[in-house]
């Protein structure tokens, strides 16, 4: 996804968020809302009517540090100065500006590293959305379009909330004057945990959250006591959808990416392209050659050339397929065209995707998110 700048959209106008908001809620809409204002710009990606990820692009990396500490208070996993790092790779890195939502690779790549498990990625993608929410439903002037591809359309999906749950909550917010902990391990979350692990099915009538909001003082929520971090899915009949998940392990990572290119001008853009915090790269110009090298360090996915001479990419991944270890080894055909005769060469052989050339870093990253998440 393209994010256009803020300078394109210079006629704004009156907007109603919560007529936005309950227009993406239907179960037939997917895809990312984008709304401009001359603060900034949201995006609320929509799953079939779920929202499953929520950010501000003035303020991407902040919330994310911030609730990463408060989440730090109960996940054991979490190393000191995570916040240093994710800036390094990330914020700060070589060529960052140029990936979509690198605040969404950074959740993707704490899963990847076992710092968070799946379910407290759900549980801090839930925490942030409140805050992005709870700043557009102020604004009262913009622009905004229905993008129905995004970024996020390929990378790994870790919830999906409930729109009209979240609103209602950052109504109950604002109502109240006060900012409530929003703490994962407590009942001011919209998920609700009980002893057993998630709040029963019972659901309680509420009012809409896209009317205006009454000025009757909600009752007071009794404390419950403190439960499992990890909850079973079986047990959560709620009105969110988070995945199951074991508990995390705090053994790190690095990933073996095999680059097979006759070109070293791509080669190097591959390694230059990756972190070597977490991505280790082999490049080789040789296909014959690199056939022994991928058999002998095994990668976790290979990133190969259709147009090879002596043996193309095609020929190559046919032969990866019938060795038993590569049978589910990530192959990424890299190639300057995509024609329906390549699509059909491809399934023959059995690859796993397509990156076309060009790439940037925001290409290469989302592909292999994709495959190694």
């Amino acid at each position: 996804m393209k994010t256009l700048p803020i300078s394109r959209y210079r006629f704004f106008q009156k907007i109603q968020p919560l007529s936005l908001l309950k227009k993406i809620t239907n179960k037939s809409v997917t895809g990312c809302l984008q709304v401009f204002s001359t603060s900034g710009a949201w995006s609320i990606y929509i799953d079939e009517g779920k929202l499953i990820y929520a950010c501000y692009s003035e303020k991407m990396f902040e919330p994310l540090y911030r609730n990463l500490q408060h989440l730090s208070e109960q996940i054991s996993t979490l190393p000191y100065g995570i916040d240093a790092q994710l800036r390094a790779i990330f914020e700060n890195g070589a060529g960052s500006q140029a990936i979509p939502n690198p605040d969404y690779l950074a959740i993707c790549w704490l899963v990847n590293q076992k710092y968070i498990s799946p379910t407290e990625a759900a549980v801090l993608i839930e925490q942030l959305a409140l805050e992005v929410l709870d700043s557009f439903l102020n604004l009262e002037e913009g622009s905004y379009e229905f993008i129905p591809e995004s970024f996020l359309d390929d990378m790994p999906k870790f919830c999906h909330l409930n729109l009209r749950l979240l609103v209602e909550r950052c109504q109950k917010r604002g109502k109240d004057g006060v900012y409530q902990d929003t703490s994962p391990y407590t009942e001011s979350s919209s998920v609700g945990f009980n002893h057993q692990g998630f709040r029963s099915s019972t659901t309680v009538a509420q009012p809409s959250p896209f009317t205006t909001p009454t000025r009757t003082q909600p009752k007071p929520e009794p404390q419950l006591p403190k439960i499992n971090r990890y909850p079973s899915q079986a047990n959560s009949p709620s009105h969110h959808n988070y995945q199951t998940h074991s508990s995390p392990s705090p053994e790190k990572k690095v990933y073996t990416i095999f680059c097979i290119d006759n070109s070293p001008a791509l080669l190097n853009v591959v390694k230059n392209a990756l972190d070597e915090q977490i991505f280790s790269v082999i490049g080789v110009t040789d296909s014959l050659k690199a056939l022994m090298e991928i058999l002998r360090t095994k990668p976790d996915i290979i990133l190969l050339n259709v147009d090879m001479p002596d043996l193309d990419g095609y020929e190559l991944c046919t032969l990866l397929r019938k060795h038993a270890y590569f049978k589910n080894t990530p192959i990424i055909m890299l190639t300057e065209k995509v024609s329906l005769i390549d699509r059909a060469k491809a399934k023959i052989a059995r690859a796993s995707g397509y990156l076309t050339k060009p790439f940037n870093q925001g290409d290469l990253m989302k592909i292999i998110f994709k495959h190694i998440v």
